[in-house]
């Protein structure tokens, strides 16, 4: 009952704020989630059942022990997210659209009335985003479609667990679920690079200690190692994008054919580099962005960019906090109450200060 009720009063505040398009929009995304938070049952169930796969019961274990480390070790609170779990049809539960101009990379805008404005939007129907995907193709703008595993509703709702979860390996499973809870902790409307890169930071924290609580030198050493890649594939991305801003500030005394071809030239150079990055590193056939060679564009290099960009400066600012997650909140808090100008310096000057120090 207290999902429903918080449910159709959302849908009451769209209903009045927004327009036809909108409402529809929201719709669908209220549908989508309350097909899903229907469809849970409880963990504790699959767990204690015999029908349910020795493999899933260890996910579901796995799970528990996970929302109980997040509270009392990372402090983020899960209440009563992931306490019920559902089997998907497809591994993703949503896809995300992200659209940019041809010459650009400040990826398009959609506002919302209760969760500000986004650089992306997420669709439960892969239809319903191809569709809003013609409408800006046929504008010129560079398009993007990704397999989201999971979302946070930001506390307001009791998120579920589900298959796509339970589909990761074990450390990417816990390490989402740490990223989708510290969603609830701080959120800043209008601010993507700010919220996901505050949430992939406390994720990346957060395995680091969990897995030195399981004493496993191993998987710690394969969770360093993809952050490094991670790290490297940010470099390669930090400096095409310097490359393609000042292209783009050419649009006035270029034509579009000359910048379109030089575009495609410092992409075919960033998957040379990406590819190169990968064989370099034991020779993986995929990063990041997959396995190479990989389709760049400007709404890759922007959605990859908002997860990332801030990573560094939230990470120095927990060891600023000396890794005492309450004060470290307490600290992003304060950050975000800073204008967006003072704001982003203030991130720029703490992942300098990152860099410095490792």
């Amino acid at each position: 009952m207290k999902q429903l009720s918080q449910i159709y009063t959302v849908l009451l505040l769209i209903t009045l704020l927004s327009g036809c398009s909108t409402f529809n929009y929201y719709a669908q995304a209220i549908r989508g989630h309350l097909a899903l938070t229907m469809a849970g049952k409880p963990v504790d169930r699959f767990i204690a059942s015999e029908a349910t796969s020795p493999e899933l019961r260890h996910k579901l274990i796995l799970s528990r022990q996970a929302r109980h480390f997040a509270d009392s070790r990372l402090g983020l609170a899960p209440g009563d997210a992931f306490t019920d779990y559902v089997v998907l049809d497809h591994p993703w539960v949503v896809v995300n659209l992200v659209a940019v101009p041809e010459f650009s990379l400040q990826p398009h805008q959609w506002c919302y009335p209760i969760l500000g404005c986004q650089a992306y939007r997420g669709y439960f129907h892969l239809e319903d985003a191809q569709r809003e995907e013609q409408r800006f193709l046929t504008k010129g703008y560079d398009t993007f479609i990704g397999g989201v595993t999971a979302y946070s509703t930001l506390g307001w709702f009791d998120d579920p667990l589900h298959s796509g979860f339970t589909n990761l390996d074990d450390d990417p499973m816990v390490a989402l679920m740490f990223h989708e809870l510290a969603h609830q902790v701080v959120y800043i409307k209008g601010d993507t690079a700010f919220n996901e890169s505050f949430a992939t930071a406390a994720e990346l924290e957060g395995l680091r200690l969990w897995l030195a609580k399981q004493g496993d030198p191993s998987a710690f050493q394969q969770a360093l190692a993809r952050l490094e890649l991670r790290n490297k594939t940010h470099e390669l991305t930090k400096s095409t994008s310097a490359e393609l801003e000042q292209l783009y500030r050419q649009h006035s005394v270029l034509s579009e054919n000359s910048l379109r071809k030089r575009k495609q030239r410092i992409f075919d150079e960033l998957n040379k580099n990406y590819s190169r990055l990968l064989k370099n590193n034991g020779g993986r056939e995929n990063g990041p962005f997959g396995a190479a060679p990989v389709a760049f564009n400007n709404a890759r290099i922007a959605l990859f960019s908002q997860y990332n960009q801030y990573v560094p400066a939230f990470r120095q600012l927990l060891k600023q906090s000396h890794y005492d997650f309450p004060e470290f909140y307490r600290a992003v808090e304060a950050l975000s109450q800073q204008p967006e100008k003072q704001r982003r310096q203030a991130l720029l000057d703490l992942s300098e200060r990152f860099k410095e120090n490792f």
